[in-house]
């Protein structure tokens, strides 16, 4: 095998692909990057699997021999990165005679010099899953990237909560809609999915872990801008996004998801209207002092006064209060959140203004954004101690 790339290509492949390299493998094989080269094509692709969650990517290059290698994935990153800009050769076939002996050895030459890496062969890397009997469905990439940045926060890190720490995704005729629960806050997001279902295609619901859609949601931010559609393929456990040279596989999460829709009450006796970026900046003072303590924030709607005041108690280190204008309806009421909870969806709900609608002090509270994307926030409050 021998080929010659550029150093930023094949640094920046190997950022996006490396993340799905496992940091304690179970088989010294997973520790590697697979690189493929095609010489009929002139493409290198790249792929990373921890039996779990797969990348695959590719890139130009100039192949004058082509095969492939398995490669100590942190090493390569960690020398590649650090590598000036320009032209690399790779080459599995010279060798030294400092490196003689037994197993592969790959030589990397850059202008200003030349390393060798220890290789594995690559009939010893898995295979990644390929979904053959299924037709792609085809979501848009604006759609599926506003709908992770509306629900990938609120998802549990609680491993023994298995399906809650994935996002449940519904593909429906013309909208894509997404769900994210801890069991103490929930986010729906629904987006327009600008390629609707064909008639044949069915509508289908899957729980994708979150660890795969953050490294999704970071393949699509190096996506060119262009109007491809995402393919999605689903069969049997496996969940598979697709599209130009990129590709990325996950088991799915089994078991059945929460009903969601029927946490999220219809009626609110109480609604306040308030301006996204002055309440979120004054949270983010105020928590300063709550993580000293319970990370609780009070928060006191004033209807009289059309206000809202935020306040927290830090025995032994101090208190904080701050108000600020509302438009409410309905009368006062003291309430109060986690501060992480109440930041976190804030940053999520993209609008200039932001709705709150609530009953009680101990009753799920909803976040809407007014205008812009359709999403819903339930933070549920925490009792206050007098």
């Amino acid at each position: 095998m021998k080929l010659v790339c550029s150093q930023s290509d094949l640094s920046a492949n190997l950022s996006l692909v490396s993340r799905a390299v496992p940091s304690r493998p179970t088989h010294p094989i997973l520790a590697n990057v697979l690189l493929q080269a095609d010489a009929q094509n002139n493409q290198v692709s790249l792929t990373a699997f921890d039996l779990s969650l797969g990348i695959r990517t590719s890139f130009n290059a100039e192949v004058w021999q082509e095969g492939a290698i398995a490669l100590p994935a942190k090493l390569l990153v960690d020398i590649t990165s650090r590598l000036p800009e320009g032209e690399i050769t790779l080459d599995d076939e010279s060798t030294d005679s400092n490196t003689t002996g037994e197993g592969l050895v790959v030589t990397l030459t850059p202008k200003s010099g030349q390393y060798q890496l220890r290789a594995m062969g690559a009939e010893e890397f898995p295979e990644l899953p390929l979904i053959e009997n299924t037709e792609a469905i085809y979501i848009s990439a604006t759609a599926l990237i506003e709908g992770l940045r509306g629900s990938l926060f609120a998802t549990s890190a609680d491993e023994t909560k298995q399906v809650l720490t994935g996002v449940h995704l519904t593909v429906k005729q013309d909208t894509l809609e997404f769900a994210a629960t801890d069991g103490h806050r929930l986010a729906v997001v629904e987006t327009t999915n600008e390629r609707p279902l064909e008639e044949h295609e069915q509508q289908l619901e899957v729980t994708v872990p979150a660890r795969a859609l953050r490294e999704l949601e970071r393949m699509l931010a190096h996506k060119a801008a262009s109007d491809e559609p995402i393919a999605l393929y689903l069969d049997q456990g496996q969940v598979v996004f697709a599209w130009a040279n990129q590709r990325l596989t996950s088991r799915t999460l089994e078991g059945q998801y929460p009903a969601y829709r029927q946490l999220i009450p219809r009626q609110f006796e109480r609604q306040v209207t308030i301006e996204r970026r002055q309440f979120l900046s004054t949270l983010e003072r105020i928590a300063v002092l709550a993580d000293q303590k319970n990370n609780i924030v009070k928060l006191s709607i004033d209807a009289n006064e059309q206000k809202l005041t935020l306040s927290c108690e830090a025995q032994e280190m101090g208190s904080g209060r701050e108000s600020m204008p509302a438009q409410i309806t309905g009368t006062d009421i003291d309430i109060a959140f986690n501060v992480k909870y109440l930041m976190e969806g804030l940053k999520a709900l993209s609008a200039s203004e932001i709705q709150m609608h609530l009953n009680q002090e101990l009753t799920p509270v909803i976040f809407t954004p007014l205008g812009g994307l359709k999403m819903t926030y339930l933070a549920m409050p925490i009792q206050l101690r007098s």
